[in-house]
């Protein structure tokens, strides 16, 4: 669904209402503002519709690029969100879970976080971003959680690994191995390559590969790793 992004107000599907446990993925790699990251009061909305609902134990987890404490950048984007408890990526058991595709696209097996396992729903928030010509939105924010640890240790070397597989391929791997419940892009604004910034206005709120896909389609922007999730799904891979 989308969403005018003034008078914003989140409203969760019902089955939130029986959580215990909400995890929820900010986009906050790095402490530069929205749109860059996501916005604290996107966060804060977001936040609030699940507590007029539900008494849940709500978590915000992400993992810093650099290999450094994710805390300060929780800090710098103004992340004080009460009775939320805030987590960093590298603070986390791992575990290695299997990718359910027959002929995966980079990875055969992913090491994430264990608290996903535990988690009763789970939401992605990303910003609006073309990179390389293409869109990341929700899915491709859950690059985040692979500790980077388990694929080389210090960050280059883990980013290295990662574009030598393919971003769009670690994506589309992700989409099918952490089934998150709920994707959300805040497309007030939209960043093109880093640089440009252009005025959206918008909220798109669903299931991750379908919200991907609605951004994609509405703001004419093509999305590579929804081509491969897509060709997954219907077994016509090359």
């Amino acid at each position: 669904m989308i969403f005018e992004a003034q008078g914003f107000a989140f409203e969760p599907p019902p089955v939130v209402a029986f959580a215990r446990r909400v995890l929820i993925k900010p986009a906050a790699a790095t402490p530069q503002p929205y749109p860059f990251t996501t916005s604290k009061e996107v966060l804060a909305e977001i936040i609030a519709g699940i507590r007029r609902v539900s008494d849940a134990d709500i978590t915000l987890l992400e993992g810093s690029r650099s290999g450094e404490s994710v805390y300060e950048v929780y800090r710098a984007l103004g992340y004080d969100f009460p009775h939320v408890f805030l987590l960093d990526v590298r603070d986390c058991t791992f575990v290695e879970v299997e990718n359910p595709l027959p002929r995966p696209f980079a990875l055969s097996t992913l090491w994430v976080p264990n608290i996903l396992l535990s988690c009763d729903y789970s939401i992605t928030v990303a910003p609006f971003k073309v990179v390389g010509g293409y869109g990341n939105f929700s899915i491709s924010n859950l690059l985040g959680l692979l500790p980077l640890s388990k694929y080389g240790g210090e960050q280059g070397t883990a980013w290295e690994l990662w574009h030598h597989l393919g971003i769009h391929n670690l994506a589309a791997d992700l989409h099918f191995t952490l089934t998150f419940d709920l994707g959300v892009i805040e497309a007030r604004q939209k960043l093109i390559e880093g640089q440009a910034i252009e005025d959206y206005g918008k909220i798109f709120i669903a299931p991750p590969y379908n919200v991907d896909s609605e951004a994609s389609q509405a703001s004419g922007v093509e999305t590579q790793y929804l081509r491969l999730i897509e060709k997954a799904k219907t077994g016509t891979r090359g």
